[in-house]
Parts: C-alpha cells; sequence; structure tokens
C-alpha cells in the first residue's frame, strides 16, 4: 500500500482540524442577551447578560477551548470551585427608585466596590488555602486589589446568609476599592468577540463610567445532574448592569414639562448602534421590559378602544399606543400572568447587518408617574455616638406597601410573621459588645427573645479575624418599623496598619438583610421551551435581599509628621555631635604635635643651657637667667577641648535614651 503525498495530507489536515473546532463548538454554548427598563425617576436601566457553558470531561481542561475562557476552567480546576461570585461595583442601588422586589435587584444590587464569596469542594482544612490563593489568581487576572482578601482579617465564613456547603464558604469585601476600565477590560476579554461585536460593542467607556451605578458581575456555577448527582459542566454568567440619564435634548421643555418621561434610543445613551450579532453567539436577543404602573395606564387608555391582545398578537399594537411608541417592531411579546402586570418585548438581532443596523428607541406620548415594586422593608444603617472613642450601629427597617398589604389582608386568626435575615460583619478594629444589642419595634424597646430565632455571634479577634453577628427575625407584618442597635469601641492600630488616607475613615462592609419567604420572579404566559438564560433568570424563584449603605468610621490617628520630626532633630544632634567630635579630634591631633615640637625644642634649650653655662664657668663668666617656665594654656586647652567633647556626648546619649 502506498504512501500519501505530503501535499494530498494537508488539505486532509485542515479536514480533521475543522471537524475538531466544529465538534468543540458543538459542546460549548454562548449565549448574549440585553434587558432595557426605564425606570421611575427619568432614568434607563441596561442589563447586559452573557452566558457560556462548557462540558466537564477529563480531557476539557487540557486542550484549548473553543468558546469557554480557558483561565476560568483553569481556576476550577486548580482550587475545585463549586460556585464563585466577584462583583465590581461603583455607585450603590437605589432601593426606593428603582426598586427591590425584581430579579434584577436581587441578583445584581451589588455593594460598592468588590464582593467575592466562593464555595471550595475541598476539605475542611483547605479552605482557607485555596481561598488565599483564589484571591491572588483573580487579583492578576482582573488587575484589582483583591488579593488583600487573603488576610484572615478580611474574610469570614457566614452560614445562614449564604446556601453554604459545609462551611467550605468565604465570603470577603473591600468596599474603598476603585472601579475602572482596568477591571472591565479584562472582563470583557472572558468573552467570545470581546467588545468587537454583538451586543458588547455598545459598552462604550464613557457612556458606562459617568452612569449614576455600574456593576459588573461574574458567576460561576458547577450544576450537577439529576440523574446520577455528578457535575454536568461549567457555566459562566457575566452581566453589566448600568443606570444612565438619556439626554432630553429632543424633547422641548415648553410643553408640559418634566412629567413626561425622556426619550431615548440605543444611539444615544451608548453612542452606538449595533451592527449585528456575535457569530459564535447561539443567541443574541434584546428585551424591554415595561413595568406595571405605564402597563396599567395603557390599558385604563385603551380599554375603550382595543384591548391587549396575548403573545404574539398584533405586534403594531404595542409598538404604537397611546403612552409610547417603539421604533421597532418586536417580535415576541411577553406577559405576566397576573392582571395590570408588566410586558416584555422580544428582539432578535441575528438577521442586522453592518448595512442596516439595529437601534431600539422609546418615545413617550403621555406622562406617566410609576413606582417600581419594593421589598417588604426598607433597610438603612447609619452610625450613633460622636468621639473617637465609643459609638453604635443601628440597622432601620421600615415598612412598605407590600408589608402593609399583608397586614390588611391578614386573618385575625392567623397572625402574619415576616421573617428577616440579618448578616453584619465588623472589621476587628471595632470591638463590638454583642451582649447590648437591642431592638425597638414601633419606637418601642423590646425583648430581644420574643422577636429573635435564632442568632450566631462569631466575636472578632485581635489581628486575625473579622466579627460576624447572623440573626434571623420574625416581625409581625403590621409593624411600621424597627431598628437595631448595638455598642461598639474604636481599637488602636499599628502606625504600619494605617492606610495612606487614614484621617479620611475605616470602611465597615454593607450589612445584607434577606427575606427568604419573598421570592423575587416573573411568571410569563409564554411557557415555550425558550433556551433564553436571561428570562430563565426573571422566572426564577430567587429570595429577595438588599445591601445597607457602607458606612465610615473615624479612628483615632497618630500624627503621622511625628516621625519626621523626631528623625529631622536626631539627625541634626547626630550631625552637631558628630560634627564637634570630628573637629576635636583633629585639633587634638595638632596639640599633640605641638606639644612634641615644644618638647624637642625644650631639649634642645636644655642642653643649649648647659653648653652655655659650662663655657661661662670655664670663662669666669656669670651664668645666664634661666628662662620662665612654660605656660599652662596648653594644659588649659586641652581640659576645654576635653570637657566639651564629654558635654556633647552626653547630650547625645540622653536624647536618644529619651526619644526612644
Amino acid at each position: 500500500m502506498g504512501l500519501l503525498h505530503p501535499k494530498a495530507t494537508f488539505p486532509l489536515s485542515l479536514v480533521f482540524l475543522f471537524l475538531f473546532f466544529l465538534m468543540a463548538s458543538a459542546e460549548e454554548e454562548f449565549l448574549e442577551e440585553l434587558l432595557l427598563k426605564p425606570l421611575p425617576d427619568r432614568k434607563v436601566l441596561a442589563h447586559f447578560h452573557f452566558q457560556n457553558e462548557a462540558p466537564l470531561a477529563a480531557h476539557s481542561f487540557a486542550r484549548h477551548h473553543h468558546l469557554f475562557p480557558k483561565s476560568i476552567s483553569q481556576l476550577v480546576k486548580k482550587f475545585h470551585i463549586k460556585t464563585m461570585e466577584l462583583s465590581f461595583t461603583q455607585g450603590r442601588w437605589n432601593y426606593e427608585r428603582w426598586g427591590g422586589f425584581d430579579p434584577i435587584s436581587s441578583h445584581n444590587a451589588k455593594p460598592p466596590g468588590v464582593e467575592l464569596w466562593a464555595v471550595f469542594d475541598v476539605p475542611q482544612h483547605q479552605v482557607d488555602a485555596s481561598w488565599k490563593n483564589l484571591t491572588h489568581s483573580l487579583s492578576g487576572l482582573f488587575c484589582a486589589s483583591i488579593n488583600f482578601l487573603e488576610s484572615s482579617t478580611s474574610y469570614s465564613a457566614p452560614e445562614w446568609a449564604f446556601q453554604s456547603a459545609l462551611g467550605s464558604l468565604r465570603y470577603g469585601t473591600l468596599p474603598r476599592e476603585a472601579v475602572c476600565t482596568e477591571n472591565l477590560t479584562p472582563w470583557l476579554k472572558l468573552l467570545p468577540c470581546r467588545d468587537k461585536a454583538g451586543l458588547s460593542s455598545l459598552m462604550d467607556r464613557p457612556s458606562i463610567y459617568r452612569s449614576f451605578y455600574h456593576s459588573q458581575r461574574l458567576h460561576l456555577a458547577m450544576p450537577t445532574a439529576a440523574s446520577n448527582g455528578s457535575k454536568s459542566g461549567i457555566i459562566l454568567e457575566q452581566a453589566l448592569t448600568v443606570v444612565l440619564q438619556p439626554d432630553n435634548q429632543k424633547a422641548g421643555i415648553d410643553h408640559v414639562s418634566t412629567k413626561i418621561q425622556p426619550s431615548w434610543s440605543l444611539s444615544s445613551i451608548f453612542g452606538r448602534k449595533i451592527s449585528g450579532r456575535c457569530v459564535v453567539a447561539k443567541l443574541s436577543n434584546i428585551y424591554l421590559h415595561v413595568e406595571r404602573g405605564p402597563v396599567t395606564q395603557l390599558e385604563n387608555l385603551q380599554k375603550k378602544t382595543s384591548k391587549i391582545a396575548a403573545n404574539d398578537t398584533g405586534p403594531e399594537d404595542y409598538r404604537r399606543n397611546s403612552v409610547f411608541e417603539l421604533s421597532v417592531t418586536p417580535e415576541r411579546v411577553h406577559t405576566e400572568l397576573e392582571k395590570s402586570s408588566s410586558s416584555l418585548y422580544e428582539y432578535s438581532i441575528k438577521d442586522y447587518k453592518d448595512i442596516e443596523q439595529f437601534d431600539l428607541g422609546l418615545t413617550w406620548k403621555h406622562p406617566v408617574v410609576w413606582s417600581s415594586p419594593h421589598a417588604p422593608l426598607f433597610a438603612s444603617r447609619f452610625l450613633m455616638g460622636s468621639g473617637n472613642e465609643r459609638g453604635a450601629i443601628a440597622i432601620s427597617l421600615k415598612s412598605t406597601e407590600v408589608t402593609e398589604g399583608l397586614a390588611a389582608a391578614n386573618n385575625v386568626e392567623e397572625r402574619c410573621k415576616l421573617q428577616v435575615n440579618v448578616l453584619q460583619i465588623v472589621p476587628w478594629y471595632v470591638k463590638v459588645y454583642y451582649h447590648t444589642l437591642q431592638l425597638l419595634v414601633d419606637e418601642r424597646p423590646q425583648v430581644l427573645t420574643d422577636f429573635v430565632e435564632r442568632m450566631r455571634v462569631s466575636p472578632s479577634e485581635d489581628k486575625v479575624s473579622p466579627g460576624v453577628m447572623e440573626l434571623v427575625l420574625q416581625f409581625p407584618c403590621e409593624m411600621k418599623s424597627a431598628v437595631l442597635s448595638i455598642e461598639f469601641d474604636k481599637g488602636f492600630l499599628h502606625i504600619d496598619e494605617y492606610p495612606p488616607d487614614a484621617n479620611q475613615g475605616f470602611d465597615i462592609p454593607s450589612a445584607i438583610i434577606s427575606f427568604p419567604d419573598y421570592h423575587a420572579g416573573l411568571q410569563f404566559l409564554d411557557k415555550s421551551q425558550s433556551k433564553s438564560p436571561l428570562l430563565s433568570k426573571l422566572q426564577e424563584r430567587s429570595p429577595v435581599l438588599s445591601y445597607t449603605e457602607v458606612l465610615l468610621v473615624p479612628l483615632t490617628t497618630p500624627d503621622f509628621s511625628m516621625p519626621y520630626n523626631v528623625i529631622t532633630i536626631t539627625c541634626t544632634v547626630f550631625a552637631l555631635y558628630f560634627g564637634s567630635l570630628l573637629n576635636v579630634l583633629r585639633r587634638r591631633v595638632g596639640e599633640e604635635e605641638r606639644l612634641l615640637k615644644n618638647k624637642e625644642a625644650k631639649k634642645g634649650v636644655f642642653f643649649r643651657r648647659l653648653l652655655t653655662n659650662v663655657s661661662a664657668k670655664l670663662r669666669g663668666r656669670p651664668s645666664e637667667s634661666p628662662l620662665p617656665p612654660p605656660s599652662s594654656s596648653s594644659l588649659f586647652v586641652n581640659s576645654k577641648l576635653i570637657f566639651r567633647v564629654l558635654i556633647v556626648a552626653g547630650i547625645a546619649v540622653a536624647w536618644q535614651y529619651y526619644s526612644q
């Protein structure tokens, strides 16, 4: 059998290579979606959602992935990660205006700075080591200071706030971490098309970083198969949530003033249009979510003329109505099961090219005022007390329309209860006295045992671990307000432990308030088998949670100029000391040389005088008078120099002794 010619093997290798990449791409999936949502305070929410899936096989970690980022798969394999979430946030989510009872706020409303939590599939004694190695890897991957979380004083292991796995969960935050383009660029590099094509091409840096709130989130999960309980694959979710203010240059201020919402489009808020989807994306959709308030007013206005039909019926009615007008006709409309509920308009951009770019716009034609759905309780946190010695932390909970509706519909025989979980983490230098915990319900002091169902406290240890307090509270639904307060003392730090801007204060991370009995989720009428991850997230029953403010605690700071003053004075004294000592030593050498010369001169004078006297006696002449004794000035000079040396040395020794 003859061998193949080398020129014939080259096309054959290309075929095998093409089949290999085709098989790899068939196993991995990438989906991109964008959710747009008008907000009641004349702003627009843009939520980018990217999902990348890869199979979990023995050879999948050894080869180069076709779509899935290799760096993430290496992290999963090296550190045995089961679940991980990392977020970079600038600004704070406004729960009162933007809502807190929807999937977007529950999943993507994050605290300012960096938040990281992970669950490891390793033995208990290896969890801390895996956490420290993971923080260093993520720090280099995202160009951030995540490695500061490696210290045991910066992370904790909560048990009730997250779904932990036998104590293998670690949680840490960096409230003061600044978020910039250096963090967004590595995040975009994990996408197959980066920001060159698809929905990610809308991410214009100036548009994102002039927003009121933006949060980039990375969630890594390894779901288990229902049949045998083994890991079925890796799912990487990347989400970017941005709250933007549309430019209102088109709408004149001379008509109906500010009650009309500003009109906007993709090109006006991002400065760009969509020229097509990412070529490797299996799904590329855009959704416009209109909340319950505008839909209710739309139904009232169109009640006499037309009736809103079901999904996929009359798309032009949805495009043009009495309240707003859309520039592009939606392909599908998803409506919630409840009456007067929200609507979701679906657009697919797979058919749009460079010639015909996609630019969705919304024009308001009627003044609309509404409010977003809120969590059962508004949560806020503040400091009490004054001075740099003591203080107190207070968490305030105020009822909303949700609890008021429950209290009105509550039966007298069955008393309604509202469960609230509180997670509070404080640094070790804030020494909390947990026995001072007090509870006020409707401005009246209450006994803790009447409302606290469970409590877990892990006191802080100096320079070792932070303090953790977890509470499970049961409040009556008719409650109007509640305040939790706890006292603390401010500790002292070593001078090396102060940050460069110590006078600004020290940050206490946000407290997490969750409501496990309430689940944020939208239920649409359309139950078709859609492989949209974003729609699945919107319909997922996730518990409602919210983050409080970050507290800024001023601590007693030393005078950082004192070391400079001490160094300056010490150097001055030593300069005077060594200068005087050197001068004295040099003068002493000169005195010794002069004394030697005087001695030699005296010896010569003595011999000459002796010879003169002998010759005078021999000649019979009188002897000459003796010379006057040597002056004591030289001796006086020597003692004066020695006294000066002793004084300077004594001053230097005393200064060094008292300065220590």
